[in-house]
């Protein structure tokens, strides 16, 4: 490791194949390998005890990491369901764990004190639309307690029939449900202000219009309702020329642009005490890299400083990407029980772990040895 100054950022080096690959931290933080060898790891949800729920997508598994002595390193894998089909959108609640599964939520009740043996999830929702391996799914229980969920559109870009392109919350006891925004094209990150309890999500952009258009977005929900223009108008202002917007229909713009094609994928609100004070309940997102640009963008984590229900600052904390090679794809972050911050990357199917600390170790240490269990 080796310092460039005060305020810019050092490196760690870490080995992919034959090559030495550079990640990039802020200066003051440290990055560990919490975990490998986990697929395409994607969005997580965190346990009562601890207990770290991972996603997964063309791997088809949920999985459960257990830190027993709480030294920052699992010690523990559990597999809490295979062969399904994109149980990537999980949430925890109450005990129990669930998931977005096709065209239906299910439940595994009790979760971290049935890890061993968690048996079948059972559906306690049946009214996902499911069969496409385009529209995404994100699930998290707000404030109030309902499950939100955000379902992507099927489509690069085209005029999704609901509840396609939007967010539902979902009350799970009775089934009823309610939308929330639409106009939404691929959200799998969203989160609420830990300040007002506001809901802030990010959208992806459309693919094919070139290197610099559209931006990804950051959006605020203020009310239930709002339509954030998904397919007629990408951004503040960039006009789809293949559909023309309904004359009546009033459009929300977002409230922050992003760089096109950084895939925001994850947002997430720093609710820890580790991360010095200018951290505190500001907005994280990991933008997941762009996929068919010329040069590449993104393969970061950010953070987004937000007053007065505006991003007015985005910074890098982390850099994945070294030259035109990333050495990973940051897909969800989570604020860990000790204030470190988790990050998925389904790229190497690594978690990782970002912490703040006086002395920063010189180098990422390898990931311990896994007691798996099935």
């Amino acid at each position: 490791m080796f310092w460039l100054s005060a305020l810019t950022l050092f490196c760690q080096g870490v080995q992919a194949g034959s090559q030495p690959m550079m990640i990039t931290v802020t200066k003051g933080f440290g990055l560990t390998l919490y975990a490998s060898d986990m697929g395409d790891a994607k969005q997580l949800a965190l346990g009562d005890k601890g207990t770290l729920f991972v996603g997964s997508r063309k791997k088809g598994t949920i999985q459960a990491l257990v830190d027993s002595n709480a030294d920052g390193r699992v010690d523990k894998r559990y597999v809490i369901a295979k062969g399904l089909e994109n149980p990537e959108a999980i949430a925890f609640h109450r005990g129990d764990l669930y998931a977005a599964v096709d065209d239906r939520i299910i439940r595994f009740v009790d979760i971290e004190n049935r890890l061993r043996r968690p048996g079948r999830g059972k559906e306690v929702y049946d009214r996902l639309p499911g069969k496409t391996s385009k529209s995404r799914r994100a699930l998290h229980f707000g404030p109030d307690g309902r499950l939100y969920v955000a379902i992507g559109a099927p489509c690069n870009v085209c005029e999704a029939v609901a509840p396609f392109g939007s967010i539902i919350a979902i009350d799970i006891d009775s089934g009823s449900s309610e939308q929330i925004a639409t106009g939404i094209r691929n959200v799998t990150g969203f989160d609420w202000s830990p300040v007002d309890n506001k809901l802030w999500f990010a959208d992806l952009g459309r693919d094919w219009m070139g290197d610099r258009l559209p931006p990804d977005e950051i959006n605020r929900v203020d009310r239930s309702g709002l339509h954030y223009g998904f397919p007629y108008v990408h951004a503040k202002s960039v006009i789809e020329p293949a559909y023309e917007k309904p004359k009546n229909l009033k459009i929300t713009q977002p409230n922050y642009e992003l760089p096109a094609h950084v895939a925001p994928m994850g947002l997430h609100f720093y609710r820890g005490q580790q991360f010095p004070a200018k951290y505190h309940n500001q907005m994280f997102v990991a933008e997941n890299g762009s996929w068919n640009r010329s040069s590449k963008i993104g393969y970061q984590i950010v953070m987004l400083e937000v007053e007065d229900q505006q991003v007015v600052k985005r910074s890098t904390l982390v850099s994945f990407l070294d030259g035109e090679f990333p050495v990973a794809r940051p897909y969800a972050l989570l604020t860990a029980p000790d204030g470190a911050m988790y990050i998925s990357d389904d790229l190497k199917g690594n978690i990782y772990r970002l912490f703040y600390k006086d002395i920063i170790k010189e180098e990422i240490e390898p990931a311990q040895k896994l007691d798996t269990e099935q």
